[in-house]
This record gives C-alpha cells, structure tokens and sequence, in this order.
C-alpha cells in the first residue's frame, strides 16, 4: 500500500515542477549546496554567452561609467564572476531571488569595503563604552502579533543609501532613534547620519579598533552613547548627508532627538519580537554576504556565517513568506537597509526566523533597543 501512494506523490511533484517553473529552479536546490558551489551546471554556460548583454544592460539599468577601456573589460570580467556567484547564492538560499543588482561590478572586497562598516566585535557591543549598555530586562512575550511592522504604525522614515561610504552603522543608530523619538514625542523626525559620521569617535579603550571612525566603520551601541553624551542628533535637514568624512558641524541647539538610555537584547527571537513591538525599530547587525546579490523574497541560505559586517534596523516580522522548496510557511524578520530603494525590495530586505533556522547570517546576535526622552508632542 504504501509504495503505490509514494509512487503518486512523486508523480504529483513530477507534475508541479512541470506546471510551475519557479518551483522547478527552486528545485535545483535540493542537490547538496556544498557540491553546487564547485560543481557548474549547463546554465552556466549560457550566462558566460549573454554576459556581455546583461554587462550593457546593467551599465544603462544604474547609469555606470568607466574611466577607459582597460577598466570597462575589468568591470565586465567581475561582472561575470558575479553573475556565477548569484547562482551560487540562488542554490543556496532558494527562498529569495538573487541576481542582477546595482553591486554586480564589484568584488566581494570592494563591496565589503564600500557598503558595509559594522567593524566591531560582539565583545565591544555588549559591553557598550565605558559599560554604559546594559541588559534589556525580559519582557513577556505572550499576546505578540503574529504579525508587525512599524512602517504601518509611523515610526519608520523613508529608505536612504549610505553611498560609498562605510557609515551603515550611522544609519541603522539613526533609524532606531527616528523610531524611539517617535514613540515618545509623536512626530517622525528624520534624522542626521552625517551628525554621527563627522562627530563621533566614541571609543572602546580596551578594545581595538573599536572606535566609531565615519566611513571608516563604527558600532551602533557606541554611537548611542555619543549621542547620551553630545546631547542628541539634529534632524537630516539642518546636518545633511554627504557620504564622506568631514569636520564636525554639530550645533546643539537644533537638537531633535535625545537619547535616555539603551539596551542590549539577549539571543531569543521571542524577546527580540517583543522589545521590537514596545521599543519601536531595533538596530542590528547581521552578515551581508548575500546581499550583494538579493533582489527580493525571504533569504534563508543553507550556510551563512554569523561574522557581523552591517548594521540594519530591525523594522517588523511577518509570518507568511512562502518558501516555495519546502511548501510551508516561512516567517521573517523585515530589515531596512541603507543602499537606497534600486535594492532588493524597495530598499528592505527579509531574512527567516523561526526555531528551525536559528540565527541565520547572525540576525539575533547583535540587537540594541533605544528610548527617547519623552517631551510634549509637537505640532
């Protein structure tokens, strides 16, 4: 009995795979991912033909220039290398799409360098400077949404690009107080990342390279207690975004958001939820390496390190991302980046959770909650 109705059940797979391709080229998937990263299919072939067609694409798509030619058929050789590279990353995390994106004429070092710059260690963030972070307190998480998502609520400011500049810290410490001083005064405030990249140098001294340096990397817990220190961040009107390291500006009397104290969350997806949905936006590190190729669904790869090189801001969770591979559901946390709205979805990005998946890419391991002082709500 039992062997005819296996037999059907892989026919009707046989049959889905046929009828539906994005299931089939999710299938592909199903082949040991590490084998697939050394081992090429005959797909591969056919984006070595075209690359010079998606190259010239790419080039009109995101308005690229090269200096001459020699760095025109450089770019194309890396370009190349990045198309084989999506595909690996397809393989391995077969819940998102990956491709074509604005970084494809970029090594990974080049990217790392440019677009990332959370520079510092777990031990750092949890120590905070001079230990002014401390634990956030439990809280109870019974009764949490099944879903939430601060953009629906006002707390979330519009989506930005950092440029080539390693300030991502600066922008997921901003987002986070943007969200805070919402929570506690009733207007949404967008706020100054140029503020944090040109004036603060926090420093950790027992650890080094652990000072926030503007482009050049920093941490989100640091930044924090500069701002407890400097007073607040002005707005992004008064202290505009220029993308590069420049002498301070600050002037305190255009303060717009202050910082009263902040946390650290422990690893527990039901405390991260539950300090998201009471604090406001939370901001997080997480392991970029497949970002540079994500254009959208729920990134769930098979094997990803948690090496910490970004900072995001934790915005809200969603529990319906439907993985086609494994035909269930699949919750996800809902990031907000910094590389403007031509990346992944809108400019966010959706990572799995759930306790079958446990921190993947680091998701849970670096969270940092912020509140704001409470004044009167503005007009």
């Amino acid at each position: 009995m039992a062997r005819p109705r296996l037999r059907l059940l892989l026919v009707a797979a046989a049959v889905l795979l046929l009828l539906h391709p994005a299931l089939s080229s999710a299938a592909e998937g199903l082949e040991d991912p590490l084998i697939e990263q050394v081992v090429g299919g005959d797909a591969e072939n056919e984006l070595e033909l075209n690359a010079e067609a998606h190259f010239a694409s790419f080039v009109r798509r995101f308005g690229k220039s090269y200096r001459d030619a020699d760095e025109h058929a450089h770019r194309l050789s890396v370009f190349r290398d990045n198309l084989r590279r999506a595909r690996r990353h397809q393989r391995l995390d077969p819940s998102a799409v990956h491709g074509i994106t604005k970084f494809s004429d970029l090594t990974p070092d080049e990217f790392r360098e440019r677009f990332l710059g959370l520079r510092k260690s777990r031990r750092s963030f949890l120590k905070g400077i001079s230990g002014s972070a401390h634990d956030a307190p439990a809280l109870p998480t019974d009764g949490l949404p099944t879903e939430f998502d601060w953009r629906e609520h006002g707390a979330v400011g519009p989506v930005k690009d950092q440029g080539s500049c390693g300030s991502c810290w600066s922008f997921s410490t901003s987002g986070a107080l943007e969200g805070a001083n919402y929570l506690a005064t009733g207007k949404l405030e967008v706020l100054s990342e140029q503020q944090l990249v040109d004036c603060d140098h926090e420093c950790d001294p027992s650890e080094p390279r652990a000072c926030d340096a503007g482009c050049n990397g920093g941490l989100m817990t640091t930044a924090f207690s500069y701002l407890a220190k400097a007073g607040g961040l002005e707005t992004e009107k008064d202290y505009p975004y220029t993308g590069r390291n420049s002498a301070c500006k600050f002037d305190k009397s255009k303060i717009a958001a202050q910082v009263k104290n902040f946390s650290t969350v422990a690893i527990d997806e039901d405390q991260i939820a539950a300090n998201l949905v009471k604090h406001g936006p939370l901001a997080i590190g997480i392991n970029a390496v497949f970002m540079q190729t994500y254009i959208g669904g729920v990134s769930c790869p098979y094997i990803c390190g948690r090496h910490l090189d970004h900072g995001v801001l934790l915005v809200g969770y969603g529990s319906a991302g439907y993985a086609p591979l494994r035909f269930k559901e699949k919750p996800y946390w809902i990031i907000k980046n910094s590389w403007g709205e031509n990346w992944g979805e809108s400019g966010y990005y959706k990572i799995c959770r759930g306790p079958h998946v446990k921190n993947k890419c680091g998701v849970d391991s670096m969270v940092s909650t912020v509140t704001a002082i409470h004044t009167s709500k503005k007009e």
